[in-house]
């Protein structure tokens, strides 16, 4: 499978929304990560994570998510992530990135 990633910036212009349709793996996360550091620190502006299009994520895809969180901080920006699938959503409890992450 692959990995389709959608940007808008949300109607307030406070957040860019990233659309993730497909899988974030071993073989998708270096596109995911470079998209989103690049956004980060062009357009130094808040992400929100669309997680609904989001089949899959594995245990690269969650250290690409904690990077760009990390990145996101050293910046006093903000992240959310919206959306996600009730098996993905697991995998955030899991972990215990739902408590790190502000999931809606």
């Amino acid at each position: 499978m692959s990995l389709n990633i959608e940007l808008n910036k949300t109607p307030d212009n406070d957040y860019i929304e990233v659309k993730l349709i497909g899988e974030v793996d071993i073989f998708t996360s270096p596109e995911f990560k470079n998209k989103l550091m690049s956004l980060i620190e062009s357009d130094n502006i808040n992400i929100l994570i669309d997680g609904e299009g989001l089949e899959y994520i594995d245990s690269t895809g969650l250290g690409v998510l904690m990077g760009i969180y990390k990145k996101i901080h050293e910046n006093n920006l903000k992240i959310k992530i919206k959306n996600l699938r009730p098996n993905i959503y697991k995998l955030f409890d899991i972990t215990g990135l739902n408590k790190v992450f502000e999931i809606q």
